[in-house]
């Protein structure tokens, strides 16, 4: 299977829509020891998506999602714009020069995404952020055999796995690490987003 301009609209689609379905669970999980806006501007970025996507015409995949990744930095509203704004701007690095995307190209994708958050951030696993899913997430599509649903799905899986066990780390980033140990039990508002992000690609591949 090689993903082309049709199937990365529809990925893309479906990351902005279960993002805006979700937003206000994400600000609740968000509220217990954050700001409490990370749904809110969750729906921004949702809303960027789908106004980037309606507007793409002529460019490549390349240079839209380097473009989309720069809209959403834009964003306002706490940490979140330039973080998603990286780690989907990131996923231009690993797209093939001609030709369509294939499951090692989107493993690619994903490691260049992985790459360019690493070059802004210090976290890691356990840290009780995004990258509790995003590095799994990345990590288990790197060992994933088959095509592209199949990569996919592993990264879904692995991403919703690390959301799931960031309840049981102690925060040591943002407003949320001065709780300390009472943040154990609670998810991270990002991991817990990042997982939804890998859900909607595969809800929009494959739905």
């Amino acid at each position: 299977m090689l993903l082309s301009k049709p199937e990365l609209v529809r990925m893309l689609r479906g990351v902005a829509e279960i993002w805006t379905e979700h937003k206000d669970e994400l600000s609740e999980i968000d509220s217990r020891f954050g700001d409490g806006d990370h749904g809110v501007t969750i729906g921004k970025i949702a809303a960027v998506i789908g106004r980037d996507l309606d507007g793409w015409q002529d460019d490549d995949a390349e240079t839209f999602l380097e473009d989309l990744g720069d809209d959403i930095m834009a964003v306002g509203g706490g940490s979140a714009g330039p973080l998603y704004g990286t780690m989907i701007g990131g996923l231009a690095g690993g797209i093939p020069e001609s030709g369509g995307i294939g499951a090692g190209d989107v493993k690619k994708m994903l490691a260049a995404s992985l790459e360019a958050m690493e070059d802004i951030t210090t976290a890691k696993v356990g840290d009780k952020t995004m990258m509790d899913a995003l590095i799994p997430a990345v990590e288990a599509a790197a060992q994933a055999e088959g095509d592209v649903p199949d990569v996919l799905k592993a990264a879904m899986e692995a991403a919703a796995q690390g959301a799931k066990k960031s309840e049981e780390f102690v925060s040591k980033f943002g407003r949320a690490k001065s709780y300390k140990e009472q943040t154990i039990g609670t998810p991270d508002a990002g991991a817990m987003s990042t997982a939804l992000f890998f859900k909607g690609l595969w809800n929009g591949l494959t739905e």
